[in-house]
């Protein structure tokens, strides 16, 4: 898999924004397939840092409902990644 592959999207929450101030952790969308070791590299080759340490949860298709229709969203799997001391993410600062 491609490092563009991999991570889908980032997520831009307060709490997520809490984490980058005070942590050093980014939150990423990423590909249920890939792992611990492909989200690390895929990471540091699409933004030019050092990955210390990332966190992987899968979280669980939402149901939703329009009108008189259910269905569900996808199930996808959200990475907070923990960059070394003095790197960031330009996409995550306003």
């Amino acid at each position: 898999m491609l490092a563009s592959e991999i991570v889908k999207r980032p997520v831009i929450t307060e709490k997520s924004m809490l984490l980058v101030e005070k942590e050093n952790q980014y939150t990423f969308i990423v590909d249920k397939r890939a792992n611990r070791i492909q989200i690390r590299k895929a990471i540091e080759e699409l933004f030019e840092v050092e990955v210390v340490k990332v966190n992987v949860m899968n979280m669980k298709p939402k149901r939703k409902r329009v009108g008189r229709y259910e269905g569900f969203k996808s199930a996808e799997a959200k990475a907070v990644v923990t960059l070394a001391e003095g790197n960031s993410i330009e996409i995550f600062s306003s």
